[in-house]
């Protein structure tokens, strides 16, 4: 008798020849030779990594959540390859040999990302959000685990024992859904500290105890017991502190004394990861993913070398690697299995948003200063991602070969891969609609921040400065000279005495509602390394400085590469300003009209005028660059440079 799902070798079979050590013998399906196998195979790689990305970029450009159009690529490229079929056929064996073969992928690039992870999280953050983002991954932790536990044995009348094992795979959000997330709603600096620190540090946690309960559940075949757990979770830590501490530490002191050349270090660090990933699992059973996040806390936050070289290295693999692992998870989604589970299935979505999720925060934040509107946007962004899809899949192709007495705990457990997928694509979807639109309610969040981070606060910088906060635009000025930090603060202006270099300016300061920056201090290279360091916080095409005053030499002139977008016109240096200023020009804000156009402004002011910023009613704020000259239209108020008719006479004598 054939079993279901299993492949049996038919007659006119074909077979094959592969060398994987020593020869082996591998049988394919009629009618399908081993090229058309490999060329199935590689489409298949190429076609997941190239939807993965543009479902990416698509998102960027309709500012929608990556992870609905990822998991939507994915759900139609499924419709057409099934990865565990074709898998199953390039190695000739059983459909179950494709979950097999992929999941140990998917660890390895969920260690990576965790990794990654780990990289971004930085000490200062917990200043204020520490005790919450503890209690979240402790309290809230346990809370979600009881409480998904009692919403899945009465929605799917599942036995305790699986109802523990949901609800322990169900505890895990997780940074490959968390990250793009907040990347889309880009809230607050204490709630996305808040949230991505709890995403990332649940990962390992939620991951050890659903194999924890697991273990218990086929060794014991009990309901697993508090202390038993709370032991091995103690085990895990031990190790993941140890090993991940001793290799951070490792590759510290191997780049401090140049062991590692520059082009090295990335993928150095990168292969360190994983091999702590496997030496702690080895060590430990599923340690691997607390080691590799806690080695990243450590580089992240030791101060010897720098690692930001490393961090962008691993971004960049990090969201390829996002992109292909929703891509791969939608493309297995049977949504024919997730139906099926009806109205206990409808049930248990909604309490697992509307229930379980806000009452753990309740139970976490009670006690706390946490503000009502932060505890009720954490109440409110819980998805699920790949790791429980992952985990949930190794389960349940376990849990089948159960026999014997057992028989009844296989047949539940054949429920855990459409329920997980169930909480994944559900709480994906909820969240990824709703959490943008909750946290601009609560105020949350600006998913298009208008302010301007202002590097230097001379008089004329100032000028321009005032009259944006006029007109409701947030404004921020750094300067070392104490006399324009006070200048500034007079006008009614923030502004700090600070190095825009320093470290602190992305520790320290609260840039919600500031988006972009402008630097427009004397020192062209302080402007060009400004707009360097602030690139990954702002992105490049919100990143402008002053034109560079070489001459048109290019020995002089800094690398356009190594600066921001030209600010304001290729003419206009920090000097060339300054004359003006000395020479009487003024910043002029006027609101253009049908009667009044910008025609009609420059034959009025001369037409000299340059315009600095447009607005629009909302508030909206264009910047005039090099490559984005500006043409303001009746309706828009101008903010523009204007000359004294004096000024206006000397210039055209001048030319």
């Amino acid at each position: 008798m054939n079993t279901p799902g299993m492949y049996t070798p038919g007659e006119g079979d074909t077979t094959f020849s592969t060398k994987l050590g020593t020869s082996s013998l591998i049988r394919l399906p009629h009618g399908v030779s081993a090229r058309d196998m490999e060329e199935r195979l590689v489409m298949y790689l190429i076609g997941v990594p190239l939807l993965g990305i543009a479902a990416q970029w698509l998102a960027w450009r309709l500012r929608l959540p990556a992870i609905l159009l990822l998991l939507g690529c994915g759900i139609v490229l499924g419709q057409f390859v099934d990865p565990d079929q074709l898998l199953s056929e390039v190695t000739g064996g059983a459909r179950a040999n494709g979950p097999r073969l992929l999941f140990p992928v998917v660890s390895l690039a969920v260690a990576v990302i965790l990794f990654e992870g780990g990289l971004s999280l930085r000490f200062h953050e917990l200043k204020y959000s520490g005790p919450v983002v503890l209690r979240l991954v402790t309290i809230g932790a346990a809370a979600t685990w009881l409480l998904t536990t009692i919403a899945a044995r009465y929605a799917f009348d599942l036995s305790t024992r699986v109802a523990l094992l949901v609800g322990a795979i169900l505890v895990v959000t997780g940074p490959t859904v968390v990250g793009p997330l907040l990347r889309h709603i880009r809230p607050t600096r204490r709630v996305s500290s808040i949230a991505k620190w709890e995403g990332i540090v649940i990962d390992p946690i939620g991951a050890v105890l659903a194999v924890l309960v697991f273990e218990q559940l086929l060794a014991a075949t009990h309901i697993p017991t508090f202390t038993g757990v709370s032991l091995a979770l103690l085990r895990c830590a031990a190790v993941a502190l140890i090993l991940g501490y001793l290799v951070a530490r490792l590759l510290v002191e191997a780049v401090r004394r140049y062991w590692l050349p520059d082009y090295l270090q990335g993928v150095s660090f990168l292969a360190a990861a994983l091999g702590a990933y496997a030496a702690s699992n080895a060590l430990q059973a599923e340690s691997g993913l607390a080691t590799v996040t806690l080695m990243g806390i450590v580089l992240a936050n030791q101060r010897k070398i720098s690692v930001l070289h490393v961090t962008e290295f691993n971004e960049h693999v990090g969201v390829l690697l996002v992109s292909c692992l929703f891509v791969v998870l939608g493309s297995r989604l049977n949504l024919d299995e997730i139906t099926a589970l009806g109205i206990g299935g409808g049930l248990f979505l909604f309490l697992l948003i509307v229930v379980v999720r806000p009452i753990s925060v309740l139970a976490a934040t009670i006690g706390t200063a946490t503000p009502y509107r932060e505890r009720l946007f954490l109440a409110f962004l819980a998805p699920r991602g790949i790791v429980a899809a992952a985990v949930a899949s190794v389960f349940a192709l376990k849990l089948a070969t159960v026999a014997g007495e057992e028989r009844q705990l296989a047949q539940q457990a054949q429920q855990l891969v459409p329920i997980t997928f169930l909480a994944i694509l559900g709480t994906v979807t909820v969240y990824g609609l709703f959490a943008a639109p909750l946290a601009r309610r609560l105020r949350l969040a600006d998913p298009n921040p208008q302010g301007l981070l202002i590097a230097g606060a001379s008089q004329w910088v100032v000028e321009m400065a005032k009259a944006l906060k006029d007109e409701g635009i947030a404004v921020l000025l750094l300067d070392t000279n104490d006399s324009h930090v006070r200048h500034a603060r007079m006008r009614g202006l923030a502004a700090e005495c600070m190095n825009v270099l320093s470290e602190s300016v992305q520790n320290e300061l609260d840039l919600s509602g500031i988006g972009r920056l402008l630097a427009m201090t004397p020192n062209e290279e302080v402007n060009a390394l400004a707009a360097r360091e602030l690139l990954r916080l702002f992105g490049r095409e919100n990143v402008y400085q002053l034109a560079n005053s070489s001459g048109g030499s290019p020995r002089r002139a800094v690398p356009p590469h190594l600066g921001g977008r030209p600010l304001f016109g290729k003419k206009m240096t920090y000097q060339e300003i300054e004359d003006r200023f000395e020479h009487g020009a003024a910043v002029k804000k006027t609101k253009l009209s049908i009667e009044f156009t910008w025609q009609d402004f420059r034959r009025v002011h001369g037409t000299t005028s340059t315009p600095l910023f447009v607005l629009t009613d909302t508030k909206s704020l264009s910047i005039c660059s090099a490559n984005h000259l500006l043409e303001p239209k009746p309706g828009q108020t101008v903010v523009a440079l204007v000359d004294t008719k004096d000024n206006v006479l000397q210039s055209a004598d001048d030319r």
